[in-house]
């Protein structure tokens, strides 16, 4: 005979075999999400849910670390006043946002 019987039995795995392979991976995109993706998502709806609801004359902080008074609102642009003592107003836009600070944080303005 040109082939064993014990080489051609070893040809093919078992479907159980197939689908423990593979528990492994399906484990770590499990735990991926939960740690990752899920926080992740929270986070910028929690972001969206601000910005929309900002208002005149609250107190936020910029993702470049401005701290200003919104003085105007436009669907994509904030108008804010940052000067303390002549009125230096700028705009950016909406998304660059960071944190909404509670009234009477900034003094100076």
């Amino acid at each position: 005979m040109l082939i064993s019987p014990a080489f051609a039995q070893a040809a093919g795995g078992t479907p159980e075999s197939s689908l423990m392979s593979f528990l492994p991976l399906i484990l770590m995109f499990v735990v991926l999400y939960f740690l990752m993706i899920r926080p992740q998502m929270k986070r910028a709806k929690e972001h969206k849910a601000m910005l929309g609801g900002l208002n005149k004359g609250d107190e936020v902080v910029t993702a470049g670390g401005v701290v200003g008074k919104i003085t105007a609102i436009d669907e994509a642009y904030v108008t804010l006043d940052v000067g303390s003592e002549s009125s230096v107003n700028i705009h950016i836009q909406k998304q660059a946002i960071q944190t909404l600070l509670p009234k009477g944080t900034i003094k100076s303005i």
